[in-house]
């Protein structure tokens, strides 16, 4: 009978699976029972064990001492030799990303977003958008150091001016996937795996249509992709120098780990999930230590607060520190400036609200502004309701216009307001009637269901000037004021910092506006209604003045007008939050560029990327077949090899050593728990989606790919030549297959009918 040493295509000592679990298993905290290769561990098909030095780790590349400083320039070179294949890998990405890179002289897909946000940032304007700033910052960045002067309107489809460096931006824009390509490779040598194993790794991101097309136009996924792939090398660089904690180095690179967790999530907030990646790495780790019992109490609490201060408190003033800039740059008023608090809104020049009568009086012309999240202006306009009483629709609106205006007048059974009698003030539990000044119609509720919170009254404007009844009437109450304090020391309304309800002086039902959309023929805004449940801390039912004109007074203090830049932080991204959960898919339009994730990793609809005439360059946003298929299918091979193991260490079988286990579930963790994290939160997302979502997540099934590829093949007890043969099919499968659909990231010139070949599914690419 043979014995399991004889029969293992792996190396074995007499070490189980169940020794090691966690991101760091195995890492060197046992020092009587942990075994190490050596060099030669690689280069023969025996395991030569000995004792750990210093409690290195035993997953990831395993820690070289430095070399001697080179005497010659051939020691330099000799040293050096390893950098090689990552720069002749960079030189290759260079080629492929600028390669036609302004073929396409008119403003492709999402350049006309994010182009056009780069022309706020040079010329200063406030906007609103539903992703952090960063990436638009360096949209912004690129466009004035190419000398753009921000005065182009990016429309879809429209050709680029003259005037317009749209190449040039495109580059700078086109840099940042070029460095994804040096990044896979040396994040690949960080987490341990093979020379083989790093080429195919740094192929498939070379070598990959999707991040190909992505990468060479005015888009932010260039950016994320990099911060992406910079947070797990960071990572992986941290884990290896475990061995020496609290050096330097170790400092060094937890630092950067936390800067770039920072950097990703201020591009998108899809950078979240890599950020739970490395909460998760975190969590295992310091678990590990807590069962270390030889580790004192006070090297405990130095990993935790090292943890707490680079992972949590450096990524966070990373990120606030980017809307704190956009704040300091957009500085003027723009078309996102309803987005805002009214109080922030006060400090932007071109704004007119520093002329505002302070105190509101019967008579003032106002508008309100909804201090819900993402809350707009009370608004009307002469369109009815398709149902209901159909009588004349109110809104929210985040835009100002001319229908936004209210007047603030006495109710019916009161004398008719009268520009020459004494000024009479707005004052906490005043009855009010607040007309429309466009159409004369009166701010009015009845006990009719709204048409989408079917469970509050409807809210609409009635009558005219003369015309009326006790339904127009509201009765105020004061909440607070930001800048007085509590109601008990407020009497009269303020504008911008007093906080008001509107109670409906019948129907006892609060004015609401809580973020409910509206089908089309509400022209998309946000319903108003009337709730009958009176919740004070409801924010969605507050209300203050924005705009105030009255003749009669004379402008209130901007002292009074002061906006602290924690409450517009939290406002902002409450806004942000709100606007992406509105962006579900339309039932009144057939979105043929959104796709499911079920669709994603076998590529079975891409996402056309501008017009597809004749005359013009065509891009079409898919992958490389064999690399996402080889890499959804790498998933699926580490899971059933890890239950192999798993059954075959149940039944006493030893297939790995300690070593081999921990490097085993160290970097399949990484690769599984990046692609997991990425790829499951989209199922449950009401959100419309599209291909570009999975880019990140494809990082890492190429990680898994390679580390699947390693563990089967390239470290396991094949000859050289099979290695070799493996490694030659899979580059050429790689490059051939790019070079077929190279087209579609370089652009497609002519009819795109003549390129049949790239139809080579049932399902067509290609869908129109």
């Amino acid at each position: 009978m043979q014995s399991a040493e004889d029969t293992s295509t792996r190396r074995r000592v007499a070490k189980g699976p169940g020794s090691s679990g966690g991101f760091m298993s195995g890492s060197g905290y046992d020092t009587d029972t942990l075994l190490q290769y050596d060099d030669h561990d690689h280069k023969d098909g025996h395991s030569k064990l000995r004792p750990p030095i210093g409690g290195r780790v035993s997953s990831g590349r395993l820690h070289k001492p430095y070399p001697t400083p080179p005497t010659s320039i051939s020691d330099f070179i000799h040293q050096n030799l390893e950098h090689l294949p990552p720069a002749i890998y960079t030189l290759l990405s260079c080629w492929t990303r600028f390669h036609k890179i302004g073929l396409a002289d008119i403003v492709v897909w999402d350049e006309a977003h994010f182009g056009k946000f780069g022309s706020h940032y040079l010329k200063r304007e406030f906007y609103f958008d539903v992703h952090p700033p960063l990436g638009k910052m360096l949209v912004a960045l690129a466009g004035l150091l190419s000398g753009y002067d921000g005065n182009f309107e990016f429309k879809s489809g429209e050709k680029y001016p003259a005037a317009v460096p749209y190449v040039a931006m495109r580059v700078m824009m086109a840099t940042f996937g070029v460095a994804l390509v040096p990044l896979g490779w040396y994040t690949a040598v960080e987490l341990g795996l093979s020379p083989w194993a790093c080429h195919l790794v740094a192929l498939m991101i070379l070598c990959d249509v999707a991040w190909l097309c992505i990468s060479r136009f005015i888009l932010l996924d260039s950016m994320l992709l990099f911060f992406t792939f910079t947070t797990v090398f960071f990572l992986t660089k941290f884990h290896n120098q475990q061995y020496h904690s609290f050096s330097f180095d170790w400092w060094l690179w937890l630092a950067l780990t936390g800067i770039s967790i920072g950097c990703v999530t201020s591009v998108k907030w899809v950078g979240l999930f890599v950020t739970a990646v490395v909460g998760i790495y975190t969590i295992e780790d310091l678990w590990d230590k807590l069962g270390d019992l030889r580790m004192s109490t006070r090297n405990q609490l130095r990993h935790w607060s090292a943890r707490i201060l680079c992972l949590i408190i450096l990524p966070i003033l990373v990120y606030m520190a980017s809307f704190k800039l956009h704040f300091l740059i957009l500085n003027h008023t723009g078309p996102g400036d309803a987005q805002m608090s009214s109080l922030f809104q006060a400090h932007l020049v071109g704004n007119d609200f520093w002329k505002n009568p302070l105190e509101v009086a019967y008579g003032s012309k106002i508008t309100l502004k909804n201090m819900g999240w993402g809350g707009g202006l009370l608004h009307s306009h002469v369109q009815t309701y398709p149902s209901g009483s159909n009588q004349q629709q109110v809104t929210c609106y985040h835009y100002k216009d001319d229908n936004n205006h209210w007047l603030v007048l006495p109710r019916w059974n009161e004398p008719a307001y009268n520009p020459n009698d004494e000024l009479r003030f707005v004052k906490d539990g005043d009855v009010v009637r607040l007309q429309h000044p466009p159409t004369t119609r009166n701010l009015h509720s009845h006990p009719i269901p709204a048409p989408i919170a079917k469970s509050n009254y409807e809210v609409s404007c009635y009558g005219n000037s003369t015309v009326g009844d006790v339904q127009d009437h509201w009765v105020i109450e004061i909440v607070d004021d930001i800048r007085q304090g509590k109601k008990d020391n407020v009497n009269r309304i303020r504008s911008l910092t007093t906080r008001i309800r509107l109670r409906h002086d019948i129907l006892g039902c609060y004015l609401s506006a809580a973020n409910k959309v509206l089908p089309q023929w509400g022209f998309k805004q946000i319903e108003v209604s009337c709730v009958k449940e009176s919740d004070p801390d409801d924010i969605h039912t507050y209300w203050n003045v924005e705009s105030h004109w009255n003749d009669r007074l004379p402008p209130g203090d901007v002292k009074h007008y002061k906006s602290p830049f924690l409450r517009d932080f939290w406002h902002l991204n409450v806004a942000m939050m709100t606007s992406n959960n509105a962006l579900i898919p339309d039932p009144d339009k057939d979105d043929i560029l959104a796709s499911h994730p079920t669709d994603w990793p076998w590529l079975r609809l891409g996402l056309r990327m501008c017009g597809w005439g004749d005359h013009q360059p065509k891009y079409y946003l898919l992958g490389t077949p064999l690399v996402w298929w080889g890499g959804a299918l790498s998933l699926i091979v580490f899971v059933m090899l890890l239950g192999t193991y798993l059954v075959r260490w149940q039944r006493r079988y030893v297939d790995m050593d300690a070593t081999g286990w921990a490097h085993f579930l160290y970097v399949g963790k990484v690769a599984f728990y990046g692609w997991f994290l990425h790829y499951a939160p989209f199922f449950i997302m009401g959100r419309v989606t599209y291909l570009h979502h999975y880019l990140p997540t494809l990082y890492f099934s190429v990680l898994m790919f390679g580390h699947v590829i390693d563990h089967c093949v390239f470290s396991a007890r094949w000859k050289e030549k099979t290695k070799r043969v493996v490694f030659g099919v899979a580059t050429f499968a790689i490059v051939a297959n790019f070079w077929w659909f190279r087209g579609m990231a370089w652009g497609i010139e002519g009819p795109v009918n003549e390129y049949w070949g790239l139809q080579w599914r049932k399902v067509s690419y290609f869908r129109l």
